[in-house]
């Protein structure tokens, strides 16, 4: 590790800020550092930075390949890697998420550049999801690795982009298990019916958002804030009145594995309608079932 680097946590589970360090000329092996510090940490910030646009994406991809953003509008195009998010513009992520999950290869990371921030308010929260699920209850584990979750887009306007994966992931790198459900993407459990899904989904989404689990950054224009979006969730305060506007670079995705093979087959239902069916009929959008009317089924007194 860079001995000339300023390393400061900044809370009990995660993050840390990181000074003393040009990103623009930053070698080799100070990106292997910043690897390191990021799986130990999962976000980093690192103030009065100030990069230009192209000196934000030459870092970005040292990181992996970038992506542009699947569903919202980008103002840089000549710089379709960059996407910015304006608070005037409905730029504000005021749910717990973490990007993209209704993607099928969420992206795995996330560099930000604070253009411009208000003076007071607008700070960002991370959540270690890691350390939430290692603090549940072993019954509770076991339960969840055996789950998977349907996520949408319809945050986006886009309900009918959809993706399935495992309740809780392993990271690739560290090998932790991470849950991977979120209040603004995640709609249902698979393997549950929407009442069980909702009771489970409500009490996990709320979990991961204890505050012995977060960190809380407040913001000063130039900061460069990286996050590893498999093992974290974020979200911003909407508490300001100013001007907000950042400007992101996310790596592709990957695909999130599970613990081991899913347990349970998927609850679907699509015979007998009935007022509660409209739950039902997302999931089974997903997996190609019709739900069907009683007119429709056979009647065992049909000769």
């Amino acid at each position: 590790m860079n001995k000339h680097w300023m390393i400061k946590r900044l809370a009990g589970t995660i993050g840390a800020e990181v000074s003393d360090i040009e990103l623009p000329s930053i070698s080799e092996e100070g990106i292997e550092d910043i690897k390191e510090l990021l799986a130990e940490h999962l976000v980093l910030f690192f103030p009065n930075q100030h990069l230009s646009v192209e000196q934000h994406v030459t870092f970005g991809r040292h990181f992996g390949k970038l992506e542009c953003h699947p569903n919202l509008k980008n103002p840089f195009l000549n710089h379709p890697e960059v996407f910015e998010l304006a608070a005037s513009h409905g730029g504000l992520a005021d749910e717990w998420h973490s990007d993209i999950t209704f993607d099928q290869h969420p992206s795995i990371m996330s560099i930000l550049h604070m253009i411009q921030c208000p003076e007071v308010g607008g700070d960002t929260m991370w959540a270690n999801t890691c350390a939430a699920f290692d603090a549940l209850s072993q019954p509770l584990q076991n339960l969840c690795e055996g789950l998977s979750a349907l996520h949408d887009a319809e945050p986006h306007g886009k309900p009918e982009i959809t993706a399935v994966h495992p309740v809780v992931r392993v990271h690739p790198v560290t090998g932790k298990k991470a849950l991977f459900v979120n209040e603004h993407f995640t709609r249902r459990i698979v393997e549950m019916s929407h009442s069980e899904s909702r009771m489970l989904l409500d009490y996990l989404t709320r979990w991961v958002t204890s505050p012995k689990f977060t960190v809380r950054y407040h913001w000063q224009k130039g900061t460069i804030a990286m996050w590893d979006n498999r093992c974290t969730q974020h979200f911003v305060l909407n508490d300001f009145n100013q001007q907000r506007i950042i400007q992101r670079v996310t790596i592709v995705g990957d695909t999130p594995e599970p613990v081991a093979p899913l347990q349970w087959p998927a609850y679907t239902r699509v015979e007998n309608v009935g007022a509660t069916s409209r739950f039902d009929k997302q999931l089974n959008d997903h997996l190609g079932l019709a739900i069907m009317s009683l007119d429709s089924n056979a009647r065992d007194d049909k000769p």
